[in-house]
């Protein structure tokens, strides 16, 4: 089960109804923070997220409206006695003096803080490198965007072992407290010496879940490619029509009718349309010609939030 949530929609200013850019992942205790726009803590708390339970934060790239959250969230955490690590991805382009901002704004903080560069050929991320209790095989793809400034999107993936097979296990002998260890993807000792795999006892993997944070973006193939068969997507949608289109190409964004098209051709299964500019008051009044390229193509707006759930026909 994953809980994705919007902290913030807004892009280059907040306003009264829209924080700026912010979005959470939770699973089974433990999340990620995609972007820290101002208002994120505020947004987080009407929203019910707990940022205590963060594992990480993911930049997307170092504009204001996507940072200046940062130091006021990491102060916090503090106040509240945050002891575990926390780790910081985002662009290895220019982190060193942001990082550098940050700490200097903070001051010392009583927990340590991870700073971890992503290349432009980012390799992926087991999530179970940031904090035990991540379900097994549960990854982050970072890829590069295509931006202003040196920009990553994140692809959030969380297999799906194949169905555990019961009888199995009793013939090899497992003992049943241990089944759980093999459903988590980990091999068991038995007490004659032999080594048990979990392929002896689960069937082919089923379709796990996957979600995809665009970040600040136009339409390229990176993203087109993270965006294949993804749960859902999460684009920039700065400008609400392709009357914007000059706008949008010279600052490195995306229109309602792009990102639809984007959607369609990567299969993916829910579109949610954010980071609006201020231009946009009614994101609704564009949504119609977006639904015609992509019907499940929704608005987000601060709070939004949907449980995915893996598909009942696969368990």
């Amino acid at each position: 089960m994953l809980t994705i949530t919007l902290l913030g929609t807004a892009a280059t200013m907040p306003l009264p109804d829209r924080a700026l850019t912010a979005a959470a992942a939770e699973c089974g205790g433990h999340s990620l923070l995609f972007d820290c726009g101002e208002g994120t803590q505020a947004a987080a708390r009407r929203a019910g997220v707990n940022l205590m339970k963060l594992d990480a934060i993911c930049l997307t790239h170092y504009h204001g409206d996507h940072i200046f959250g940062l130091p006021g969230l990491l102060q916090t955490l503090g106040c509240q006695n945050r002891e575990k690590p926390l780790t910081l991805f985002g662009p290895a382009e220019g982190m060193a003096p942001v990082w550098a901002a940050l700490h200097a704004l903070t001051g010392p903080l009583p927990y340590p803080v991870r700073v971890a560069p992503v290349l432009p050929e980012a390799d992926l991320i087991p999530l179970e490198t940031l904090a035990a209790g991540w379900p097994a095989g549960a990854v982050l793809r970072p890829f590069s965007t295509k931006h202003r400034v040196p920009s990553r999107g994140y692809r959030l993936e969380l297999p799906r072992a194949g169905r555990f097979d019961p009888a199995k296990a009793k013939a090899l002998g497992v003992p049943v407290p241990q089944w759980k260890l093999l459903q988590r993807g980990e091999s068991i000792p038995l007490e004659n010496g032999k080594i048990i795999e979990p392929s002896q006892v689960l069937g082919a993997p089923r379709k796990g879940l996957s979600v995809v944070f665009s970040g600040d973006t136009a339409p390229c193939t990176g993203l087109e490619q993270a965006a294949q068969g993804t749960d859902l997507l999460l684009c920039d949608a700065t400008y609400p029509d392709d009357s914007y289109l000059a706008q949008a190409k010279q600052y490195g964004h995306s229109t309602f009718l792009q990102d639809a098209g984007l959607a369609a051709r990567a299969g993916a299964k829910r579109l949610w349309l954010t980071h609006y500019s201020p231009i946009i008051t009614d994101p609704e009044e564009a949504r119609p010609a977006a639904a015609a390229l992509f019907p499940p193509v929704e608005c987000g707006f601060d709070g939004k939030q949907i449980i995915l759930q893996y598909d009942e026909e696969t368990s």
